[in-house]
């Protein structure tokens, strides 16, 4: 793979934020004479090193009632040797759609010879394994995992953390293009492959977000991607003095992390998941607020944004969907410690003015699940032990 190197590097207290890279081309080939540290601002990963990081990274793809081609397109573009696992909250009954996914997946590994995971996040059995580690927070007044995209993610990092993983990616269960998916992990592992700390982020933007109205309409931007990203950097030019545009991945479904940073980051329910990392990133490691992670400010935060070549066609999801994404992204700022008065008003404003809330409303405080350093994740891994083997899908 040719990538861009990082242009510059936003440095907020010991966080490393790269401006976006470009990938230049997929493949890089074998005998490629371009240093592989990079000439010209190109810098070539080499296949080993992508296999290097694939081996040890588990996949998590959280999927509700989506249709079932989508799903096994997105299954079949994880790479190989990706531990593959599904977090589904689809329904039961009569129409049992998580049995339908649980055979599509059995079937894809069969045929393909590799492993998978597959659990239903109102598993009893992994209620009560979240119970005995501590993550109560993760639990609804039923006693089961509560309903929510970020709620899935969790399962899927403490099963992943199960299973041994050193880095783990998110994928959306509602892509079109199995070679996006492809890509995503793809760059997953080539970011990881550039950090400098063990503390690692990599955030996917799409090149292109087709929208089908008459014709095929290759967007850049989405409503709730820019108005997120301004005010994601207005956070920061607020305490360094300085305005920047840095962050343009807000709202990225598509991310990965080391788990080592995973499990030190809070999570935020539903939507709110992905702008809440990057506000619990700036708040923890910015160096304005105290913190007690001495040690992973002395090594620091890499986060890596990388635009992909393939463009990103999902299913749409209605205007109310948006407003709500919108609402839950910018309520993780505007209840943020570093947020300023003027900062607030300027998002209440805007909140207004999208017709999301109404003049002397206040967007909702997000609800937050502790990080998982603070959660036994022993016991969590020797409770659903016992369970593990309906869990597994053997290829």
């Amino acid at each position: 793979m040719f990538i861009e190197s990082p242009r510059y590097t936003e440095r907020f207290g010991s966080v490393r934020l790269s401006h976006v890279q470009r990938v230049i081309a997929l493949d890089s080939g074998l005998k490629s004479e371009l240093p592989p540290y990079g000439a010209m601002g190109v810098i070539k990963i080499e296949e080993e090193t992508i296999k290097h990081f694939e081996d040890r990274m588990a996949v998590v793809i959280p999927v509700k009632d989506e249709k079932l081609k989508l799903f096994e397109g997105v299954v079949s573009g994880v790479p190989h040797d990706c531990l593959v696992i599904v977090i589904s909250n689809s329904q039961r009954g009569k129409v049992d759609r998580f049995r339908m996914e649980g055979d599509a997946l059995s079937q894809l590994c069969r045929f393909t010879i590799r492993k998978a995971l597959i659990a239903h996040q109102k598993d009893p059995a992994i209620a009560e394994a979240a119970a005995e580690a501590g993550c109560d927070e993760l639990l609804g007044e039923d006693g089961l995992i509560r309903d929510g995209k970020s709620e899935a993610m969790v399962v899927g990092l403490l099963m992943a953390k199960a299973a041994g993983k050193e880095y783990v990616g998110f994928v959306d269960a509602d892509n079109y293009f199995p070679g996006a998916v492809l890509e995503y992990v793809r760059n997953y592992a080539a970011g990881f492959s550039l950090a400098q700390s063990p503390y690692s982020m990599v955030r996917i933007l799409w090149h292109y977000k087709p929208k089908i109205s008459g014709g095929l309409y290759f967007r850049r931007w989405g409503r709730v991607s820019e108005t997120t990203n301004k005010y994601l950097n207005d956070l920061i030019s607020s305490k360094t003095g300085f305005e920047t545009e840095v962050v343009r991945t807000g709202n990225a479904g598509e991310h990965a992390m080391s788990m080592k940073l995973a499990e030190i980051l809070p999570y935020a329910s539903g939507y709110a998941v992905e702008p809440q990392e990057l506000v619990s990133i700036f708040e923890n490691f910015g160096g304005i607020l105290p913190t007690k992670n001495l040690k992973v400010m002395e090594q620091g935060i890499d986060v890596f944004q990388i635009e992909t070549r393939n463009p990103h066609l999902h299913e749409e999801k209605g205007e109310e969907h948006l407003s709500n994404m919108l609402l839950l992204a910018l309520s993780t700022i505007y209840h943020s410690p570093l947020c300023g008065e003027e900062s607030k008003q300027a998002i209440l404003a805007e909140l207004i003015k999208q017709e999301v809330l109404k003049e002397g409303e206040e967007p909702p405080p997000v609800r937050l699940v502790s990080p998982l350093k603070k959660v036994s994740t022993d016991k969590f891994i020797s409770h659903i032990r016992e369970d593990f083997d309906k869990y597994n899908v053997l290829g």
